[in-house]
């Protein structure tokens, strides 16, 4: 069954499609969460609750008439995994974001030392793990500029792995349109952060 096929059946309150969409995504679900929780340096044995993260996700696929579920489309190929996968993303780190309030590496602390002071007292190890931090969210703020479709080629082709030849057959274009729409993509990246201060290598 289609992706937007098995949805509708899930949206319209099928039962046995809800009990399957459980079955089959419940396993992924959870791993996008432990692998977003490693990727922010968080574990469940640190305090970050799972099931709490998993929960809110289910639910927000149900609440308001499966608002958010609703907004799947499918478009240009995309698989209901890989769109289920953003979705834990977000969610994932918003529910960081409430749990852990961000600190600036310039606020004093109590002893009146900076953050700042204190990762150069421990060594140049924290100092690189800072600057890495830093990048990666430069490097965010970057896509976040991009397109719609452009944001979509690189979920496609860096997060789901998906080859330039099948890309060309999704999106419905050449080969070398492929390449140009990618090296266009790439310029626009190398550009972004180049502003910020960083170089970018592909």
């Amino acid at each position: 069954m289609h992706d937007l096929e098995f949805v509708q059946r899930c949206i319209k309150g099928d039962k046995l499609a809800w009990s399957e969409f459980i079955d089959r995504y419940s396993r992924l679900v959870y791993n996008y969460i432990h692998g977003v929780l490693r990727a922010q340096g968080a574990t469940p044995a640190s305090g970050t609750h799972v099931e709490d993260i998993f929960q809110e996700i289910f639910l927000s696929l149900i609440k308001d008439n499966c608002k958010k579920l609703r907004a799947y489309k499918g478009k240009n190929g995309c698989s209901l995994a890989s769109w289920l996968r953003i979705v834990v993303i977000n969610a994932t780190i918003d529910y960081l974001r409430k749990q852990k309030p961000s600190v600036s590496i310039d606020e004093e602390k109590e002893e009146g030392k900076a953050l700042i002071d204190t990762l150069s007292a421990i060594g140049p190890g924290a100092q690189e793990l800072l600057l890495r931090q830093e990048q990666l969210k430069g490097l965010h703020r970057c896509i976040d500029k991009l397109n719609s479709e452009e944001k979509h080629f690189l979920e496609l082709h860096l997060h789901c792995g998906l080859h330039l030849e099948k890309i060309k057959e999704v999106f419905g274009i050449s080969r070398g349109a492929v390449d140009m729409r990618k090296a266009r993509i790439v310029d626009k990246l190398k550009s972004c952060f180049k502003k910020q201060g960083f170089e970018l290598d592909f």
